[in-house]
């Protein structure tokens, strides 16, 4: 049977102490053995579980000897006060990716409506505030700039604009009226 209890003298040197039962009684012995091997050294006043053995002399000593958090012990305001902050720390971590993805949608739409301003703007053609803007036609994002090649071209559409729009460009090998036909153009809906 495990009894809950405080440290109520301890002796470094010697490496023993007394430890007092929480439900009263005479205090009982314990030695620096029945603590665990791998923690810190026992304090005065700090709250202990234990079992109760007989030593070699026959009389009562404490062993198997614990520390907190166990709840006996334990007074009720500090296990409200971890479960409350348990909980707050549950809430945070599920609330920052919530959090993030919120912003980050913000940032997008933001990014969004700048680039269809600019794309308004570079077209000529005015918006009234909340109304979709619709991308320029081609012609108005491309200028015959002095590439000649599929490889200089990041689609079909430009590679089209600039067959049709500009001299002496050297897309169309098979003389068809399709550009880059292995490189951009290569859907039959190209054609």
């Amino acid at each position: 049977m495990r009894i809950d209890g405080k440290l109520a003298k301890w002796n470094d040197e010697r490496g023993f102490g007394f430890i007092a039962p929480l439900q009263g009684g005479s205090e009982i012995f314990v030695h620096i053995s029945a603590f665990p091997k791998d923690t810190r050294r026992p304090q005065p006043g700090e709250l202990l579980s234990f079992e109760i053995a007989p030593g070699n002399d026959g009389k009562k000593r404490a062993a198997n000897v614990r520390r907190p958090p166990y709840p006996s012990a334990r007074p009720a305001r500090a296990q409200r006060s971890e479960s409350r902050r348990r909980s707050t720390g549950w809430r945070w971590t599920s609330l920052v990716p919530v959090l993030l993805i919120a912003l980050g949608g913000y940032l997008y739409a933001e990014h969004s409506n700048r680039f269809n301003v600019r794309l308004t703007a570079h077209s000529g053609v005015s918006r009234e505030p909340g109304e979709v803007a619709v991308p320029p036609a081609p012609s108005r994002i491309w200028s015959c700039d002095g590439r000649t090649h599929c490889s200089q071209m990041t689609s079909c559409a430009e590679a089209k604009f600039f067959l049709k729009n500009c001299p002496g460009v050297k897309m169309d090998g098979d003389g068809d009226g399709v550009p880059c036909e292995d490189q951009w153009c290569t859907s039959p809906l190209a054609r």
